[in-house]
C-alpha cells in the first residue's frame, strides 16, 4: 500500500512539475502581436524615431525603452529604428580617441568603455547590455500594439574582430597582399577610414553573401521585425541589397532604409535614403554660409534625380551628428525650430533622434554609458504638434505617392514659401531664414489657420512681417 501511495505521489509531483514548466515556458515566450503589413499606406504620413537603447535610459535596456513607446506614439512616430542590437566585439574594442580598451591598464577605467555598436561580434545574438531575446521580442510586440513598426540597424560592411567568421571563414574578409584581414579602406586615398575596431567584409565571396542573408532573414522570422536600416549602404554592392530585399519580402513586406544618398539603391532595394545634402544645407543656412536659394537648387535637383516613389529621410540631428558634429544648440543656436518644422513640411519623412524630443543639449558619448534628459518642454510640444499634422493631413504625405510641392515666389530671397497639396488638402509653409526681420508683400491667401499659433487669419493682399527665423504653417480653411 505504501508503494502505491509513493507511486501516486511521484506521478502527481512529475505531472505538477511538467505542468508548471509548461506554464513557465508559455509565460517566457512572448505572444506575437500582429500589425498591418508594411505598405505605401503606412509610409505616407510616418515619423521615424532613432532609438539609442544604451543612452535612452539609466538602465540602457530594451525593457526601459519599451515603457516609453506610448510617448513616442504621442509624437506621431510610426517607425522605430533601433541602433544595432548585436553584441559588441571585445577584441580591438574602441575606448576613446584612437585607443582600444586593451591599452588601458586601469581595470575600472577599462570597464567604462563599451565599444561601438557598429563593431558586431555575432549577427544572430543580442547585446547582453540591452537584455535578452525575450526582452527584444517584447519590445517589438509593444511597438506593434501601439501601431508602430520596428526596423533594426544592420552593419553589412564589416564585423568586429571576434566575429566567428574571422576564424571559420577568413576568406569572407578583405585581405592584404600578406593574407592579413584588414579594416575598411577609403578607396580614394588607400588609407584606413579609422574604423580600426572592425574587419572589412569581402562581397566578392558569394558564400559570405549567402550567410549574411541567412542572418538577416533570421530576425524577421524569429522576432517579427519589420525591416532594416543598413549602415554605410553606399560601401556595399547594390545587387546584394536587391537580393536581400527580394529574400526578405518572401517572408513578409519590409521597410528598408539606406544610410546613403544614392538613387540606384532606391530602385529595387530600399524605400528610403538619408537626406544628407539637405541636412548640410540646413547647417550652413543656420550659420549664414548658404541661403534659401541653395535649398531651392536642392529641391530642383532631387526632382530630377529621384523617382516619384523614392523617400528622403529629413533630419536636423542623428547619432553621428550629435556625437561627432555637435548638438542642435551648437549647430543651430537660435533657429532649430524653423529647420525642425521644415523637415516635416518638405517632401519626405522626418526623423527624431533619442533625446531630441527632450531638447538634448549635450553630445552623447559614443563608446561609454551616457543618458538623455526626460523633461517635456516647448520643443517636445512642437514635435508633438508637427507629428499630429504629419499623421493627419494628406497635404504632407511624403511616401510612395507624395503630395505635391510647389514653390511660391515671395520676391524676397531670405524667405522660403511653398505649398504642399493633395486633392483638396493644402498646407503652406513660409519662413524667414535670416537674422533680420523680413516682409513679404501682398499675400492673397484668403482664410487660413495659423497651425502653430492656433489662430484663424485672413490674408487678402496683406503683408506678412516675419521676425528673424520666424515661420508660419498655414492651412487653408476654404
Amino acid at each position: 500500500m505504501k508503494k502505491i501511495i509513493s507511486l501516486v505521489l511521484i506521478i502527481g509531483f512529475v505531472f505538477y512539475s511538467c505542468k508548471n514548466e509548461q506554464k513557465t515556458e508559455e509565460k517566457r515566450i512572448p505572444t506575437v502581436t500582429e500589425i498591418a503589413p508594411v505598405s505605401p499606406e503606412m509610409m505616407k504620413n510616418a515619423v521615424i524615431y532613432e532609438a539609442n537603447i544604451r543612452q535612452y535610459s539609466p538602465e540602457g535596456t530594451f525593457n526601459a525603452f519599451a515603457k516609453d513607446i506610448p510617448v513616442l506614439k504621442e509624437l506621431g512616430v510610426k517607425i522605430i529604428w533601433l541602433m544595432p542590437i548585436n553584441p559588441i566585439s571585445k577584441i580591438k574594442r574602441k575606448a576613446t580617441g584612437d585607443k582600444f580598451t586593451s591599452e588601458i591598464e586601469d581595470e575600472n577605467e577599462r570597464k567604462k568603455y563599451l565599444g561601438s555598436y557598429y563593431s558586431v561580434s555575432d549577427y544572430k545574438a543580442i547585446n547582453p547590455e540591452f537584455g535578452t531575446l525575450e526582452d527584444f521580442k517584447n519590445l517589438i510586440n509593444k511597438a506593434h500594439e501601439n501601431g508602430i513598426y520596428v526596423i533594426v540597424d544592420w552593419v553589412p560592411n564589416h564585423t568586429g574582430w571576434d566575429h566567428p567568421w574571422i576564424t571559420a571563414h577568413p576568406d569572407y574578409y578583405t585581405q592584404n597582399d600578406r593574407g592579413d584581414i584588414i579594416d575598411p579602406i577609403n578607396p580614394d586615398t588607400g588609407e584606413s577610414w579609422g574604423w580600426t575596431d572592425t574587419a572589412d567584409l569581402n562581397y566578392d565571396n558569394m558564400n559570405m553573401r549567402k550567410d549574411m542573408i541567412s542572418d538577416l532573414t533570421y530576425w524577421v522570422k524569429e522576432a517579427n521585425i519589420d525591416g532594416y536600416r543598413m549602415d554605410v549602404a553606399h560601401k556595399v554592392p547594390v545587387d546584394f541589397f536587391e537580393t536581400v530585399s527580394t529574400e526578405l519580402k518572401k517572408i513578409k513586406p519590409v521597410f528598408m532604409l539606406a544610410e546613403a544618398e544614392q538613387p540606384d539603391l532606391l530602385i529595387n532595394a530600399f524605400d528610403m535614403q538619408y537626406g544628407w545634402e539637405a541636412h548640410h544645407i540646413f547647417n550652413k543656412i543656420s550659420k549664414g554660409e548658404m541661403t534659401v536659394k541653395d535649398f531651392d537648387d536642392y529641391m530642383v535637383k532631387i526632382d530630377t534625380t529621384l523617382q516619384d516613389d523614392d523617400i528622403n529621410m529629413n533630419f536636423v540631428t542623428n547619432h553621428d551628428e550629435n556625437s561627432w558634429n555637435g548638438t542642435l544648440k551648437e549647430r543651430m543656436p537660435d533657429n532649430k525650430n524653423i529647420f525642425t518644422a521644415l523637415t516635416y513640411m518638405m517632401p519626405g519623412m522626418p526623423l527624431i533622434y533619442s533625446g531630441q524630443e527632450y531638447d538634448l543639449n549635450h553630445r552623447l558619448k559614443f563608446f561609454e554609458k551616457d543618458s538623455i534628459p526626460k523633461t517635456k518642454g516647448n520643443y517636445f510640444e512642437l514635435l508633438k504638434k508637427l507629428g499630429q499634422l504629419k499623421n493627419s493631413n494628406p497635404a504632407l504625405n511624403g511616401g510612395k505617392v507624395a503630395a505635391l510641392y510647389e514653390r511660391i515666389d515671395t520676391k524676397n530671397d531670405q524667405v522660403l514659401m511653398f505649398e504642399r497639396s493633395k486633392g483638396e488638402n493644402k498646407v503652406i509653409f513660409i519662413g524667414n531664414f535670416s537674422n533680420n526681420e523680413q516682409t513679404v508683400k501682398d499675400i492673397g491667401l484668403g482664410k487660413m489657420l495659423d497651425y502653430i499659433a492656433a489662430k484663424n487669419l485672413e490674408f487678402n493682399k496683406k503683408d506678412i512681417v516675419l521676425a528673424p527665423w520666424e515661420y508660419r504653417i498655414l492651412i487653408r480653411q476654404e
